[in-house]
């Protein structure tokens, strides 16, 4: 037994590459026979997770890649809440509910203290939920009027993922606008055209994925009041706004995008965007209580208290909502605008660089009346460019850039364009950096052009 203590000791003095545990390569795929000491595990599963990309240099997510320290302190003392046992933790349950009126007044709700909404894990599950209150309010009135609920439909610009998710796992017929010349997002001429009496809803989105343009939400809603005076039908408003709910009302506070359109029922958006949360929450808040079905709404009481429920998931993380109301009293509205604005400048100093380099056409400068803070270009026509901008997608790489190259929706799949993601945490410094190095990859092509270019799928690329 002595012998096996100092074996013990042994072992625990071994530095940490010395080690026993660490002389061999630990299986991938299944569970390890025995355990290993904590500091050996954690230098095992550190060590892979310097083969994934710096997030900072990350320019394609819309995420939040750099947090205040309070934020990260916030989330270590909240690791043990879970967000839907609102009788244990009563107190980050309040928080949430704050959460919840101050988006609500934020968005111009003419009820923001009493309406209803709910945190969720991000913009996709708000969406969802969104998309399911249109649906259910659209087959109340149809069995009111004693009409057909089996062929509903919703009408789209170029959307997100999560939207043609909803409408496969719903059965809903989305009516997606598609893409026309120099037209990248919906106008109400397009969604006039597509409604009928079945249509369960319209959802502009105020900052296109592709572009991240907006979309022009008050001129969608006067032609649907237009259309309710001539035609009867009553269709509403679910806005998207993952990124620019969180921005428009800083930088651009005379758009009327919101609840001060009575059409506008209800709107998503993403915490960990925009919002400057960290990953893992999203928000979804409705005009008023009337528009969120209670037939949605489940009580539960096996967590010691009868609470409403009406998230698709159950067990979430608290930290994210406190880090999130942490957000809104350190800055306030003042502090988001400083914020924003940082980031439409940067954006735009960028999209001048671009256009210097004499290969690139502008489709959205990153300014704060034309979008998100996002830059966005193609190659410009009649021109023998040395490259793709796949292929410049990929040179970039290999100095840590992750600078998304993709191809349009319907019907400009002919079209590449690249984009860059603006987030705080992104300066004017780094802004630089990156321009240089656009700039030694554009005289790498014109040295050595790229006789068989990248297609999308080669160069790996993504936008989301």
């Amino acid at each position: 037994m002595l012998h096996k203590k100092d074996d013990v000791r042994d072992e625990l003095l071994d530095e940490v590459f010395a080690s026993g545990d660490l002389s061999v390569s630990l299986p991938k795929y299944r569970m390890p026979q025995k355990e290993h000491l904590a500091a050996h595990a954690y230098q095992v599963v550190t060590d892979e997770l310097m083969l994934d990309g710096n997030s900072r240099q990350n320019l394609a997510t819309f995420c939040q890649t750099w947090l205040e320290p309070e934020i990260r302190a916030i989330m270590a003392d909240t690791l043990d809440k879970n967000m839907i046992d609102k009788d244990e933790y009563p107190q980050t349950a309040e928080i949430e509910a704050r959460c919840v009126h101050i988006l609500a007044d934020l968005w111009n709700s003419p009820d923001a203290e009493n309406t209803l909404g709910t945190s969720t894990t991000g913009s996709s599950e708000a969406a969802m939920l969104g998309g399911m209150a249109l649906l259910w309010n659209w087959r109340a009135r149809q069995r009111a009027a004693g009409k057909p609920t089996d062929k509903p439909n919703m009408i789209c610009g170029p959307v997100q993922v999560c939207w043609h998710k909803f409408a496969r796992y719903w059965d809903v017929e989305l009516r997606e606008i598609p893409m026309e010349g120099d037209r990248f997002i919906m106008n109400a001429e397009e969604v006039i055209k597509r409604v009928d009496e079945n249509t369960i809803g319209v959802v502009p989105t105020l900052g296109v994925t592709f572009t991240g343009q907006y979309e022009p939400v008050h001129e969608v809603s006067d032609a649907l009041d237009k259309l309710q005076e001539e035609k009867g039908l009553d269709i509403p408003i679910h806005v998207d706004g993952a990124s620019g709910g969180f921005i428009a009302p800083f930088t651009l506070p005379e758009l009327v995008w919101d609840f001060r359109l009575p059409r506008v029922k209800s709107i998503n958006t993403s915490g960990h965007k925009f919002g400057l949360a960290p990953l893992g929450v999203g928000w979804v808040v409705w005009r008023d209580a009337a528009e969120l079905p209670e037939d949605l709404i489940f009580n539960v009481n096996y967590l010691g208290g009868n609470m409403p429920t009406f998230a698709l998931n159950f067990s979430r993380p608290g930290g994210q909502i406190v880090a999130q109301y942490y957000n809104f009293m350190r800055l306030g509205r003042e502090g988001y605008r400083k914020v924003h604005q940082s980031c439409h400048d940067t954006s735009m100093f960028l999209a001048e660089e671009i256009a210097k380099l004499g290969h690139f056409d502008i489709i959205n400068n990153g300014g704060a009346e034309s979008g998100i803070p996002a830059v966005s270009w193609k190659l410009k026509d009649g021109v023998d460019h040395p490259f793709t901008l796949f292929d410049l997608a990929d040179r970039l790489r290999t100095r840590g850039w992750q600078v998304p190259a993709y191809t349009m929706p319907a019907d400009r799949q002919d079209l590449p364009v690249q984009r860059i993601l603006v987030r705080q945490g992104f300066g004017r410094d780094e802004a630089s950096l990156l321009m240089a190095d656009y700039r030694a990859a554009i005289e790498h092509f014109d040295k050595h052009p790229i006789v068989n270019s990248m297609t999308e799928e080669e160069a790996g690329s993504f936008h989301h």
